[in-house]
């Protein structure tokens, strides 16, 4: 059963913003009992219903389940066949189903609306790979990035797995989001750099101009720009298609992970230290609204504090992953969204390196 948590004042951040002071309601379901787990990775299903993945548990130990729930509030868990397997971050596929990383048995994972799970291992030969971001392709592929081997993978719909290296080593490729321009765009955390990859595997890389911004999340934002977050920074970037970077400060947001693009045509992004979301326009206009309710010190302690992952919903309503619980966030300009905005609901995730 969920609790409509509160109606909050969003506060504006920009003066130059042209939002006026707006209601917030936030919602809350908790993850049913039988999982201890922590939901992280989320993502909106071609069925219409958020998915979202349990990579731990409240003791540190890997997970083994991925979550439905439905715009009602419904949840429902799956148990991967392969027993502590972490799965993480989790995308839309080509084919009609969900596909998630299970960064602990370098694995990919399939799960079908139905809830029927299949895992396609990466080669041997990758070493430790730790594949983390996933995205659907515009090549009807799932595409992965492979946070320690250092590799982009390309995996088909019936499990056929090539790999490409990045250039600059030991960059941490973290998250992967499909471009406006037919490639994919990915962040090198350690790298500190954006990388493009085509779907015949060349790889070009654009160095973000602020020292250690640690980029995280990536998404294709409403203005043909791909937007990220810099959780090393305080900052939101964005990069046009041929390279060029814009960074707008968030001073008072830290530790970034994920972003999406709302169906308002802002940008909307999560800090799991503040405990709160912000929303930033195209022009850079920052907007702050803190989340509710609280996770328990323990969960707290093991990075999981604030909103983490976060995904647009079929309703349009902003969900997210916050402690032992899913959130939902619906704000008066998400109601009132103009329907030519399209809905993009890439997939977030915030990381300590586990």
């Amino acid at each position: 059963m969920s609790r409509v948590c509160l109606i909050l004042l969003a506060t504006c951040l920009s003066l130059h913003s042209t939002i006026s002071a707006q209601t917030a309601v936030f919602e809350e379901f908790p993850i049913p009992s039988e999982s201890s787990g922590l939901p992280y990775g989320m993502t909106t299903g071609p069925d219409g219903n958020v998915w979202f993945t349990i990579p731990e548990d409240a003791g540190g130990r890997s997970g083994h389940h991925v979550g439905r729930i439905t715009p009602d509030g419904v949840i429902v868990l799956f148990a991967t066949p392969t027993q502590e397997s972490g799965p993480d971050l989790i995308a839309a596929g080509p084919d009609g189903n969900v596909w998630f990383s299970e960064i602990s048995v370098d694995q990919i994972g399939r799960v079908t609306p139905a809830g029927v799970i299949t895992e396609f291992p990466i080669p041997a030969d990758s070493g430790f790979s730790r594949p983390i971001g996933v995205a659907a392709g515009p090549d009807s592929a799932v595409w992965f990035t492979e946070l320690i081997a250092n590799r982009i993978g390309r995996i088909t719909t019936d499990g056929t797995v090539i790999e490409f290296s990045v250039p600059t080593p030991e960059s941490r490729p973290w998250f992967i989001t499909a471009g406006p321009d037919g490639a994919l765009w990915f962040t090198e955390a350690l790298g500190n750099k954006i990388g493009r990859i085509t779907t015949d595997g060349r790889i070009t890389e654009f160095s973000i101009p602020t020292p250690g911004a640690r980029p995280s999340g990536i998404t294709t934002g409403p203005d043909g720009a791909l937007w990220f977050t810099e959780s090393g920074g305080a900052k939101i970037g964005r990069i046009t298609t041929s390279g060029t970077i814009t960074e707008f400060p968030v001073p008072t947001f830290e530790s970034l992970g994920g972003i999406v693009t709302g169906v308002d045509g802002a940008l909307w992004f999560a800090s799991w230290v503040n405990n709160k979301i912000g929303r930033i326009t195209t022009e850079g206009a920052v907007t702050e609204f803190p989340v509710p309710f609280l996770s328990s010190p323990e969960i707290s302690a093991r990075g999981y504090g604030g909103p983490t992952g976060m995904t647009v919903g079929s309703d349009g309503a902003l969900w997210f992953a916050h402690g032992n619980r899913i959130g939902r966030l619906v704000t008066n300009p998400i109601l009132r969204s103009p329907p030519d905005v399209p809905r993009r609901p890439p997939p977030p995730r915030l990381l300590n390196f586990r």
